[in-house]
């Protein structure tokens, strides 16, 4: 089975079981401040998995983009990726936990053909908070799943969220399938970790909600969410070991192969990398990001910069990223068409980063120089330290093995061990700035930020009658105290333009308009004058919020009842977030 294949057929059988098909959503969650990435799929739906209605109902389906940089540094091996596909079904309040393991155990042995006695799944065992998850495990039994093909786990392995401190949460039950190797004992199974046994799809059945105080309580509208993932899956259909032996990196590496000169580059980690990165590289500039310095931009910028790194090593010369972007965009676009419909903004962000960081490199030829340039001469035992060694790998994108090379070249050797050291130390501070970013937990739908999510509309609608239609939104970003909205405009905006948007935005706010909201087609949105990121994101309807004759926008996210709930709007900071995109930092009250 390809992935096209498996695609359709997860999309296809869902929508026969009353499942409306929604599009991904970008890679970048629209006003979510407690995640740079949508890392799954059940990310653009947070809203409605907390009771908000869904404009296409309460079963939908879908394949989702996603990317994870918790293990950028493990991409290389044969399993770890940053970009994947994730498929995914929900119920919003409609079906529970028959209904989801029946629809699963369906798909499974009906469409993707596995006889259900080699079929393992785990349930959660239960702890002091909740009870064990007895009826999962019963309804598997009823399917047909033997007893002995049924283990039970703790809140570590079969349990979902929440996110952050609080929120919805529940037990889920993982499904596992064999690869064709032997037991690794009579107890061999999902639980043993030998590696036989992987892990295939997950139901999660949100049915609690965490309280500030620790306590678990079942939340009014219980929920269903899934996950599987197309590579993973692809890979065991077609009986490979990696999603990178699958047509979903072939021609990707085909291209490597090419110009590289590496007949099998597949083999190679550097390889790996390389076709990892650029694909992942291709989804986000696709989705508005852009090379920067900090957030998206400085994950997408590692992302190129390693790519580029990793090329050198398998013997690629002169600028490539752009042509192994091309095939990417060939494979894809018909499934995304963002993708296709960015091609160019996609080859001249690349090809200028690929620039930047070729001049980068030759700052760091200097400093390598300057280092070894402190040494005297008459020294005989020549040591670059570790900690400089990674100066260079972090600053100038320098990899251990070219420092070790020049190094070499002069007589020098390099502390590796001390380089391990450093480059250790580094992954565990990066790691814990992640964590940090999903501290917050799901998107905050509290009265403060309900009000600056629709102070963001208000603004939005300011700039484009100060500055011109061609203001469109680039980005949000919405906390408790304050909003970040990105939008397209060249120019750095006058103190007269910020004060006259301003004012603009507190003359709607003091006219206490009724904030309304209406269920329509893009179509129809479009023929009342409302503003969106028209395109592949909507279903057949979406919401348009209408605040008196101020804003008319079309946007899921919570809003106030009145304009006159904002309360004073003020702009903090304008500034530039990237070429071409400018940044406002405001606040009410």
């Amino acid at each position: 089975m390809t992935a096209n294949e498996l695609r359709q057929a997860y999309i296809e059988f869902f929508k026969s079981h009353g499942h409306a098909r929604i599009q991904s959503a970008p890679l970048v969650p629209e006003n979510d401040p407690t995640c740079l990435f949508t890392t799954a799929g059940m990310h653009p739906l947070v809203p409605f998995l907390i009771g908000e209605k869904h404009p296409a109902g309460k079963r939908l389906v879908n394949v989702q983009k996603c990317l994870r940089t918790g293990d950028i540094d493990e991409v290389g091996d044969p399993f770890h990726l940053t970009f994947f596909e994730m498929l995914g079904n929900w119920s919003l309040g409609d079906y529970f936990k028959k209904e989801a393991i029946t629809l699963s155990f369906q798909f499974l042995t009906e469409r993707l053909g596995f006889a259900k006695e080699r079929i393992k799944v785990t349930c959660f065992a239960g702890d002091a908070d909740c009870p064990r998850d007895t009826e999962a495990a019963g309804i598997w039994m009823s399917l047909g799943i033997p007893e002995a093909n049924i283990c039970y786990l703790g809140k570590k392995d079969n349990w979902w969220g929440p996110a952050g401190q609080t929120g919805p949460c529940g037990p889920d039950t993982e499904m596992f399938v064999p690869l064709d190797r032997a037991d690794c004992g009579s107890e061999c199974g999902p639980a043993c970790g030998c590696g036989k046994w992987v892990e295939i799809w997950n139901d999660v059945f949100m049915q609690y909600n965490k309280t500030a105080e620790g306590k678990y309580e079942l939340l009014a509208q219980p929920n269903v969410d899934t996950g599987m993932g197309v590579e993973r899956v692809t890979a065991f259909m077609q009986g490979k070991r990696s999603a990178y032996e699958t047509e979903l990196f072939a021609g990707i590496f085909a291209k490597i192969a090419e110009l590289s000169g590496n007949a099998d580059p597949i083999a190679s980690r550097s390889g790996r990398i390389v076709a990892e990165h650029m694909r992942a590289s291709t989804f986000l500039i696709a989705d508005g990001v852009k090379p920067g310095n900090v957030d998206q931009g400085y994950v997408l910028r590692r992302l190129i910069r390693r790519a580029i790194r990793e090329a050198r090593q398998l013997g690629i010369q002169g600028m490539f990223t752009t042509k192994i972007a091309d095939v990417v965009i060939a494979e894809y676009g018909t499934v995304y068409p963002e993708v296709a419909a960015s091609a160019a903004v996609i080859r001249e962000e690349l090809g200028r980063e690929e620039e930047k960081f070729a001049e980068t490199l030759e700052h760091g030829i200097k400093e390598f120089a300057r280092l070894i340039g402190r040494i005297p001469p008459h020294i005989a035992n020549k040591v670059i330290s570790g900690k400089n060694a990674f100066f260079l790998y972090e600053t100038y994108g320098f990899p251990l093995e070219l420092t070790t090379e020049m190094a070499k070249e002069q007589g020098f050797k390099v502390d590796e061990a001390g380089f391990q050291e450093a480059y250790k130390k580094h992954q565990e501070l990066s790691r814990a700035g992640a964590e940090q970013k999903f501290k917050g937990g799901l998107a905050d739908s509290s009265e403060k930020t309900a009000a600056l999510h629709s102070a963001t509309h208000l603004l939005h609608a300011a700039l484009r009658q100060v500055l011109g239609g061609h203001v469109a939104q680039a980005g949000s970003n919405i906390t408790a105290e304050r909003l970040r909205f990105d939008f397209s405009h060249g120019d750095k905006m006058t103190p007269e333009q910020i004060a006259q948007v301003e004012a603009i935005v507190n003359e709607a706010i003091k006219k206490d308009m009724p904030i309304t909201c209406e269920e329509t087609t893009v179509e129809a949105a479009k023929a009342a004058g409302a503003i969106g990121l028209f395109g592949e994101k909507y279903g057949e309807l979406v919401k348009v919020y209408t605040m008196g004759d101020a804003s008319k926008e079309i946007c899921g996210g919570p809003h106030a009842e009145r304009t006159g709930q904002l309360g004073p709007f003020k702009i903090q900071k304008e500034e530039s977030s990237s070429r071409g995109v400018r940044r406002i930092k405001a606040v009410l009250g």
